[in-house]
């Protein structure tokens, strides 16, 4: 099943797709496989700590087995950097002030990240964005693009939303049941809530986050 097959409108019951963002060693990478991710993230935004660059993406993605999606991280960047590592991709997922046709222009699918600002109307950006193949719906705070570890109010993502809803920000093992039975989103998107150290996955910690995933979908894997 792809996002788009999958809306919040719906509440129907199905398994919540898992993305651990924010990969940079290769240990990380087994650990996440492991756990049961349906995603892995790499960021290319250099201000974050979990900048990757061209030759720790090879190296990472290499050991990403077939089904496990490859989604990379861009913040208004070149679309020379976009094109450059989009070979190494399976999903691009724009941060920034991109536009739609912009996300469009790079044949991969994408989603867009949302930061839920005050006043924003999401039922214009799922309009908008019409093309993506989800939202990312993260935290907002003024001059961060996202990774925050903060949460929002859930209750601002309406029913009946157009797209379907990844949800991020702030998602810890102890949370995430929470954020799903109040959402039902189509995927959880999780960075820092399973870190032992910035950029470095603790595999506890992603084992937790899936086993609570499961728990409130029921145990459907």
């Amino acid at each position: 099943m792809s996002p788009s097959d999958h809306h919040v409108n719906s509440r129907i019951k199905t398994r919540t797709r898992i993305k651990f963002c924010g990969l940079t060693r290769e240990q990380d990478v087994d650990d996440a496989v492991a756990a049961g991710a349906d995603a892995l993230g790499f960021v290319f935004w250099p201000g974050s700590s979990r900048c990757v660059d061209d030759a720790r993406l090879a190296a990472l993605v290499d050991r990403v087995p077939a089904f496990v999606t490859r989604v990379g991280l861009f913040v208004d960047q070149s679309p020379e950097l976009i094109m450059r590592v989009s070979r190494y991709l399976d999903l691009l997922q724009f941060h920034g002030n991109e536009t739609p046709a912009y996300c469009a222009g790079f044949e991969r699918p994408w989603v867009k990240a949302l930061r839920m600002r005050d006043g924003l109307d999401l039922h214009a950006a799922a309009a908008a964005y019409s093309s993506a193949q989800a939202l990312l719906l993260d935290a907002y705070r003024p001059g961060v693009p996202g990774g925050t570890g903060e949460t929002f109010d859930w209750s601002r993502i309406p029913a009946s939303l157009a797209k379907p809803v990844i949800l991020a920000g702030g998602l810890t093992p102890a949370n995430v049941a929470q954020a799903i039975d109040s959402v039902r989103p189509f995927a959880v998107d999780v960075s820092g809530g399973v870190e032992a150290a910035r950029g470095c996955k603790a595999p506890e910690l992603l084992k937790a986050f899936a086993a609570a995933v499961h728990g409130a979908d029921g145990g459907c894997r």
